[in-house]
């Protein structure tokens, strides 16, 4: 349980981070106004696919671990 409470910060800690790197890019960006945003909409769609990946990593390790118990406790009743 304790590493899905520092999986959760660590996405948290990196969203942030994404969020604020966005934000000085655009303020110091050499790019037009539309070649920026295109950049960073790439980039966003890039961090929601890494997320969404981790995340079902995260619940398929999170399946497994519970069928394992189930066949754990199984053998023992």
């Amino acid at each position: 349980m304790e590493d899905s409470n520092n999986t959760g910060k660590i996405i948290g800690a990196l969203l942030v981070g994404v969020a604020i790197g966005g934000l000085l890019g655009v303020l110091f960006a050499p790019d037009k106004g539309s070649v920026t945003r295109k950049k960073l909409l790439s980039k966003g769609e890039d961090l929601k696919d890494a997320v969404t990946e981790k995340l079902s990593g995260m619940m398929g390790r999170n399946e497994t671990e519970t069928e394992d118990t189930e066949t754990i406790e199984g053998k023992h009743a």
